[in-house]
């Protein structure tokens, strides 16, 4: 089994968590400005990267906070997990991996 580490919680397993898609999306400054197009873009346009990839997760079966994660998409292998109030170019890494 896969152990993910929460930030608040520690190594814990997999299934306790819910993805929550990509990480850093920023939030229209003025969303009524957004033609319907510019807002189908922000709510479903995401990266679909092949490798390494940032997403938020939610720890639903503990803590139920939210915090960010670094995952090879090709592998499933979690590299680091960081408080979600971290901007991604400060980010802090809690832990170097998770695992199995």
């Amino acid at each position: 089994m896969l152990f993910i580490h929460c930030p608040h919680c520690g190594p814990r397993p997999e299934d306790e968590f819910g993805y929550g898609g990509q990480a850093h999306v920023a939030y229209p400054h003025d969303p009524y400005a957004l033609s319907d197009r510019e807002w189908a873009e922000y709510l479903f346009y995401r990266d679909n990267p092949k490798g390494t990839y940032r997403e938020r997760w939610v720890h639903a079966a503990g803590c139920r906070k939210w915090f960010n994660a670094v995952r090879d998409t090709r592998t499933y292998e979690i590299s680091e997990t960081y408080l979600g109030s971290a901007p991604e170019s400060q980010q802090t890494p809690v832990n170097q991996g998770a695992s199995s």
